[in-house]
This record gives C-alpha cells, structure tokens and sequence, in this order.
C-alpha cells in the first residue's frame, strides 16, 4: 500500500512534547508527511477575557524556552516547528491550504475558551474539506466521567480522588516517534517578533538561572525526584526549607510531560520500592489536586472571576492599593510572607506551603479581594494553571469548593518556625535579616534594640514594620467572615 502523500497537520498547543502525544503519534504511524503548528491565538473569542485568559508574562517566558525546546527535539527528527500568530482557525485553514493537507491532529481540551476555539478549527477546516481529529485531554479521566447522582462534577476533593483511582489506571503512555516524514516547507514567524520575553527591563535572570524548560528537563526532574526525594515526602512536602517537592509543575502546564507519565512512572517507583509506597500515593494525590481543579474549571468556567460560592458575593473586601503592592513587593513585615512573595518575583516559583499562607494573609490579614492575588500569581507564576491557581485562591478564600474552614487564619509567625525552623528559607530570600538568630527571624519585633543592632537590622527602615497586626487583623477577618454566613 502507498502511504498517503496528502500531510497530517499536528497543532500544538499545551502538549509541547513528543513522548505520550497521541495526536503526533497518530500522524507518524499513518506514513503521511507531517507538519508540526504551534499558533499563538490571542485573538479568538475564547482566548480572551471574559472566557479566556492571555498567558500572564512569566509564563510567556517559560512559552518561548518550551517552544525552542521542542523545535530542538523535532530538528532531530528531521523536522521543524512552524509557528504563526493569529486567529487560531483561520491560521491553521491557511496552513492546511498551504501544505495540501488531508488532516489536522490535535489534543483536545476541556477548558471552555480552548474548546470554542477548537469548535472553529472544526467548522473552518471542514469548510475546506479537511479532516479535523481531536485526540483525548491530558487529564487523567474525562469530567463526563467523575459526576454525582444529579450529573454533577464533584467539589469536594477525597471523594473525587477516590473516584479517579477506582477508574483504574489511564491509557499507557505513548513513546516519542523514531521518525517522522518531512512536510513541505512553508513559512515560519521568527519567535524573537513575537516579543514574548521581557527585555526593557529584562527581568527574567532569576528565571533563566532556576529554570529550564522543555520536555528533556522535565522527564529528568521527574527521574530525580523518584529516585531522591520521593522519600519522606509526605513530611518533607511542607518543610519550606528544603528541597522535597518535585517541581514538575510548570513542565506539567506546559504539556512537557503528561500526567499519565507521571502516573506511570511513580507506580513503577512504588513497585520498585515499597518503602515508598505511601509517598507515592502522597505525590499522586497532589497530581490529583491538579486534575481536581480542571474539573471544576470545566465545570464553572468563571472559576477566575466569581465565587464558587455565591454567598460570598457579599463579602465586604477592603480596596488597599498600598497594602496590595506592599504584599507584591514582599515588603509586608511578616519575613515568611515577605520571602515568598520575593522568590516568587525572582523565580516564578513559590513553593505550596507559602502559597498558602500568602494568600491567607492577602484574603485575610488585608481582606483584600483573592481576585487580585489571583491576577497577580497569574502574572508572576511560571506554572499558572487556568484551573489550580483560581481554585486554590478560592479554596484558601473559603469561596470555593471543598474549601479550608473561614475560621483557619494562619499565623504566619507559627507557620515560619514550623516550616522554617532555622530560618533558612526566610535568610535565603530577605537578606536583610539573614544575621538574626533563628529564634528571632519569624517575628523580629520582639528582639531587643542590642540583638536588631547585631543584626544591622533597622525597623521601619532596613526592613518595613508589620502592616497589620496579626491578633487585631484576624479578628476583623473573623467578623467579617461570620457577617456572610449570617447574611
């Protein structure tokens, strides 16, 4: 049998990977020549506000690295990344006619604005007589398939979990192709136009020095991780100062790696290594929270934007432009707080123990209103997920689903030299009172005139006083909080 001539158009999108992508593994295995499309679409409906969202600026950073990195590994194979810019379906209709392609291969997603837009891919190449074919989401089960009696999705997060591992495992994961036979050359944007990196100023050192992105780093972070750190993690997750998190998450929302991948390979672990079993169960339920989220995404598209819980709408946030920059800037006075929200500026990054307790202290310290910290995690988080980061905002809030009880306030005093006990996180990131005994370093109003001294440490100066106090703060929180339920 000849093989098809007519090329397989395989668009890219949050699956910039080879290994485990059924949509290029299908147009290998066909014989066709193959076209790889990555189309950068800020301008369909479903790709802006209000039922899209454009990509915040950390992550277009980690886009061009993940971009450059797949190009690299298509290069090995004797192809190349077309990329365009434009309305998604009428780039990839105009790519179709330009190659003479039969078909167009892609993985479908279940978020509301990429699924309309892919709603006009269909309608646009069917329009020209070309075959469009969508390949099953990353996500580990289909929403469709996670419901309660009245075909509901699920909001609250251990029955969901269950429900997920009673489904069994997923589908294997897919190797990467050996080979893949040359489309026709066409025309390709140089990246560099897409001014999607910072330059004047360039702000992103920090993020080059912690990261690199692309498929290759993420399957070796994964390897690590099982082989090092999976031990222990189920304690060590939390402890701020070291290193027991696998930090896959940005390669994850990205598509350098799949969770099936993950999946895979951490059972294999545990199979491996039955000391490790219960850490493993651990670390997939943290993948699960990533799934939990989706879902509800898929569920309530709004997640950004409205509560989950309409009675919340009431809720009697506080508009403070000086306290919400001062939070921004890491400069609240509360060193735990003020050294996440600064590694977070430096490497897109926060770990999730400080995700927490920062956004604790801007919903409820300030009352200031999550959608805003929302917005600014979306800004500045190199792994800001669609679904994760409103739904873990609004879990923290208590507006949302499956969410922590309004009276849980953290003490960031208490949560730093719990998760912190000697400081090291907080001396790594706010410097300034690296020289403060340890004792001190959580809450350094209470050292001594001689100790701040030792420490060339100045209040008010060398380091801001607290912007609020933390008795005074949580209990306005609670009033507040007790008005909306009683409303």
């Amino acid at each position: 049998m000849t093989p098809p001539s007519a090329p397989t158009i395989v668009w890219f999108r949050i699956d910039l990977r080879l290994s485990d992508h059924p949509a290029l593994s299908d147009a290998g295995q066909s014989g066709a020549p193959v076209v790889c499309l990555y189309v950068l679409d800020e301008d369909s409906p479903g790709a802006r506000p209000p039922h899209g969202r454009p990509l915040g600026a950390a992550s277009r950073w980690w886009l061009v690295q993940s971009l450059r990195a797949l190009d690299e590994s298509l290069q090995r194979l004797g192809q190349s990344l077309v990329l365009r810019r434009g309305r998604a379906a009428d780039v990839i209709a105009a790519v179709a006619r330009e190659t003479k392609a039969a078909r167009v291969n892609w993985i479908a997603s279940d978020i509301a604005g990429d699924a309309s837009v892919e709603r006009e891919v269909t309608k646009a190449l069917e329009a020209i007589s070309v075959e469009g074919c969508a390949f099953p989401s990353d996500l580990l089960a289909k929403p469709s398939s996670v419901r309660n009696k009245e075909g509901r999705g699920l909001r609250v997060f251990t029955p969901f979990w269950k429900r997920i591992l009673n489904l069994g495992d997923p589908p294997k994961p897919l190797p990467a192709p050996r080979t893949l036979k040359a489309g026709p050359p066409i025309a390709c944007d140089d990246l560099a136009t897409w001014n999607l990196e910072p330059t004047k100023p360039d702000w992103a050192c920090g993020l080059r020095e912690t990261w690199t992105p692309g498929e290759a780093s993420a399957q070796t972070r994964l390897k690590d991780f099982l082989e090092h750190n999976i031990k222990g993690y189920t304690t060590l997750r939390d402890r701020i100062d070291r290193d027991g998190t696998s930090r896959l998450s940005p390669h994850l929302r990205f598509g350098e790696i799949s969770p099936r991948q993950v999946w895979y390979a951490a059972n294999f672990a545990a199979a491996q290594r039955p000391a490790v079993a219960s850490d493993v169960g651990k670390f997939l339920s943290e993948l699960g929270w990533r799934e939990f989220s989706r879902h509800l995404l898929f569920d309530f598209p709004q997640l950004a934007k409205k509560n989950l819980q309409s009675s919340f709408d009431e809720f009697p946030w506080k508009r403070n432009a000086k306290a919400l920059r001062a939070w921004q800037r890491g400069e609240t006075g509360y060193p735990i707080v003020d050294a996440g929200m600064r590694e977070l500026w430096h490497t897109g990054i926060m770990h999730n123990r400080v995700r927490m307790i920062v956004a604790s202290f801007l919903v409820k310290h300030l009352l200031i209103d999550w959608r805003d910290g929302e917005q600014w995690f979306w800004d500045t988080l190199v792994d800001a997920d669609p679904g994760n980061n409103p739904a873990s905002w609004q879990w923290v809030a208590g507006s949302g689903a499956d969410a922590a009880p309004y009276f849980r306030i953290f003490n960031p005093v208490l949560q730093g030299e719990k998760f912190d006990p000697e400081g090291a996180y907080v001396s790594k990131w706010v410097p300034e009172l690296a020289q403060l005994p340890a004792k001190l370093i959580h809450h350094p109003w209470d050292a001594t005139p001689i100790e701040l001294t030792a420490a060339g440490v100045v209040l008010g100066k060398t380091y801001p006083e607290p912007i609020v106090d933390h008795k005074a703060a949580r209990e306005r929180a609670l009033a507040a909080y007790k008005k909306t339920r009683s409303d």
